[in-house]
């Protein structure tokens, strides 16, 4: 079934720009898609690894022909060994906004949409010295040692099972001997304040979402994720941050002959899950001014 959001929802939509989230599977990007057809406005990527260039299939990045039917910005724009943060991204988005602000911001990543409308924090650059010791401890103690490292009141304010926010809180402190919770106290003004937009969350029933996430792995994989992961597989590095793709350390790990498709295909369905329960979480207790529209999709 396509997902559509309902004319008469479209037509009560104003100028605003338009942000749309929920978890992962929820059917974002179409509901995108079908907005942006109806209100003729550009579509901008909220998704931390959509920004790679390597994994489309695999992050459920928009089709070719989705791009070619709608202008799509921050999708795929960067190679999968670079370095990318929420900071890159608000600069590129600003720069999107000066000129065009008929767009809809669509992704899951909460922090992406936190720190568009709350503001981000002004944190040095992190040094090459600083990069270099946390892979050495990631590789002596995993992240367990960056995690025992950190003070009490960052490790209440991150999800210390995400390890890229543990990784950048460790890299925050280790850099400039002051908690990423400190820094984020001293935010700077935010690009675009909650009521300067239309912030919409999609929320799925959790059984009817924990289906749809195996049903798309496996789709993903007769799409051709698996060819995908192998033409990665050349300059595979789990500490990429591309890498971090859900999926793509279960097919790596089955192109090696480590566990079967199958069970790639369900160990990633897990992790899909797992994400999928993160997201909700944040939406729960980050977004609670943000409209519900589950019930305008048809």
């Amino acid at each position: 079934m396509t997902l559509t959001i309902s004319d008469r929802f479209a037509k009560n939509i104003g100028e605003k720009p338009i942000l749309l989230t929920g978890p992962t599977a929820s059917g974002k990007s179409k509901i995108a898609m079908s907005l942006a057809i109806k209100l003729g406005r550009h579509i901008i990527n909220a998704d931390s690894l959509q920004v790679y260039s390597n994994w489309r299939i695999l992050t459920a990045r928009p089709t070719v022909k989705d791009e070619e039917i709608i202008p799509h910005h921050l999708y795929g724009h960067k190679a999968g060994d670079e370095q990318y943060s929420v900071g890159h991204w608000l600069r590129e988005l600003s720069n999107i906004l000066t000129t065009n602000k008929k767009v809809i911001i669509v992704g899951g990543t909460g922090l992406y949409f936190s720190a568009l409308t709350e503001g981000l924090a002004n944190i040095p650059k992190i040094s090459d010295e600083t990069k270099i010791s946390r892979e050495k401890r990631l590789l002596n103690y995993g992240i367990q040692g960056l995690i025992k490292d950190l003070d009490k009141e960052t490790l209440e304010s991150i999800d210390i099972k995400n390890q890229m926010r543990v990784i950048r809180a460790w890299e925050v402190f280790k850099e400039t001997s002051k908690s990423l919770k400190k820094w984020q106290s001293e935010t700077e003004a935010p690009i675009l304040p909650l009521n300067a937009c239309q912030p919409f969350v999609i929320s799925p029933d959790k059984n009817d979402l924990d289906k749809k996430i195996r049903a798309r792995f496996k789709e993903m994989v007769k799409m051709g994720a698996l060819d995908e992961a192998r033409e990665n597989l050349v300059e595979w590095n789990e500490n990429l941050l591309a890498s971090k793709a859900i999926g793509a350390s279960e097919l790596i790990s089955h192109i090696h002959g480590q566990i079967s498709l199958e069970k790639a295909i369900t160990n990633a369905s897990i992790a899909t899950r797992q994400y999928a329960k993160r997201q909700r979480t944040w939406i729960k207790a980050r977004m609670k001014q943000w409209d519900d529209v589950t019930d305008l999709i048809g």
